[in-house]
């Protein structure tokens, strides 16, 4: 799939040899939120993508909730999304894109294990569909950002998207337009850029003597390439 803003189509760009911060990454949310989308127009390699075929023998379990937007998705993800980008010449992120389907929730704990941090991707449309992936991010620990994908609906101010959420300020929101790798990436950095901002509290309140810190400011481990 072609990026809609370069034309770019992934290809098999070699890793940097100065390489040498590896951060396994993973996007979750609700069905037909644009994660494979999301993975495709940023993925600096040719992404692997598990989709099949939506059937209509299996519309009553593969499509549940409000279905405003996702009419006419014929296919989705069972296992997950793989891609890779490069943030800088020392910093490579590994993407995997969670399944949506209900039915392959029980993926995620696997998927988020060594993850340090997450994309919660929204549709505004249908909010509802966030809750249960920041639900187990914060069960686990994972530090993660929101990024309110652009599908055209009603407008919602930042504010009122916290508060359907429960989002403390300290979580970054960002608007983002999943099918152009510019805009993917920008969502990318402002992850990086949070986690990098949580150890430094983290060194912070440790040189102070504080106790761990609560939610929106987990302790990150040390990131190596895999």
């Amino acid at each position: 799939m072609s990026d809609r803003t370069s034309g770019r189509e992934p290809g098999r760009r070699a890793l940097a040899r100065t390489a040498d911060n590896g951060l396994k990454i993973v996007i979750v949310g609700g069905f037909g939120v644009g994660k494979t989308t999301m993975v495709r127009s940023v993925s600096e390699i040719r992404p692997l993508n598990t989709e099949e075929t939506m059937t209509k023998a299996g519309e009553s379990v593969d499509v549940l909730g409000n279905l405003s937007g996702v009419r006419t998705k014929s296919a989705t993800t069972v296992a997950f999304d793989f891609g890779r980008i490069s943030i800088d010449d020392r910093t490579v992120l590994y993407l995997f894109g969670a399944p949506g389907q209900e039915r392959f929730w029980f993926l995620w704990d696997r998927l988020f294990s060594g993850t340090l941090g997450a994309v919660v991707l929204v549709d505004t449309r249908r909010l509802a569909d966030s809750w249960y992936a920041i639900d187990r991010l914060e069960h686990h620990g994972t530090p993660f950002v929101v990024a309110r994908n652009n599908f055209g609906g009603p407008a919602h101010t930042e504010q009122q998207v916290r508060e359907a959420l429960d989002l403390p300020d300290d979580v970054p929101m960002i608007d983002c337009d999943a099918r152009s790798r510019t805009s993917s990436k920008d969502v990318l950095i402002t992850l990086v850029e949070h986690l990098q901002s949580l150890r430094s509290r983290r060194s912070t309140s440790a040189a102070r003597g504080d106790t761990p810190a609560t939610r929106g400011t987990t302790p990150i481990p040390e990131t190596t390439t895999p």
